[in-house]
């Protein structure tokens, strides 16, 4: 049986060696997460505004800001625009806002959602049917074009 002091004994130099490699690969677990945002726990995490819970990756969307910078976090694009409607700091320009990329089904990736671009004719979760992608694509909307739809829809 092997106690405490003994194990690193033995591990002796190549123990302390492995430490900066450890810290370096947990480094990269969230290299794709924009500063200032928060983890979205998926499958637990619910949507501030309809109160669903966040499973679709390809569809979430999380906020910061208000008076007290807080986190919020939504399974839908459109649940983001229509609850920023009842804010009376919804259209604060220093919100910041994130909508996941819809092309990394991992939900890994996270994209500014103001200067993303949106596919429409999509299924989400909330039926606003919007999802978010890095790069214009044919018939593609920006963000305030989707706001409006969104708006007109209620």
């Amino acid at each position: 049986m092997c106690d405490r002091r003994q194990f690193l004994r033995q591990l002796g130099v190549a123990g302390f060696a492995l430490t900066p490699l450890a810290s370096l690969l947990s480094a990269c677990s969230h290299s794709k997460m924009p500063e200032g945002m928060v983890e979205i726990k998926w499958d637990r995490d619910a949507c501030v505004r309809c109160n669903m819970i966040i499973s679709d990756r390809r569809y979430a969307a999380q906020l910061r800001g208000g008076p007290k910078n807080e986190f919020f976090k939504f399974d839908d694009i459109g649940c983001v625009v229509i609850w920023l409607k009842s804010k009376s700091w919804g259209s604060d320009p220093a919100l910041r806002i994130w909508a996941t990329d819809s092309t990394d089904p991992t939900g890994a990736r996270w994209l500014d959602a103001r200067t993303a671009h949106y596919v429409g004719g999509k299924i989400s979760p909330m039926g606003y049917n919007f999802a978010a992608v890095s790069l214009p694509q044919p018939g593609s909307l920006e963000f305030e074009d989707v706001r409006q739809h969104v708006l007109a829809k209620g």
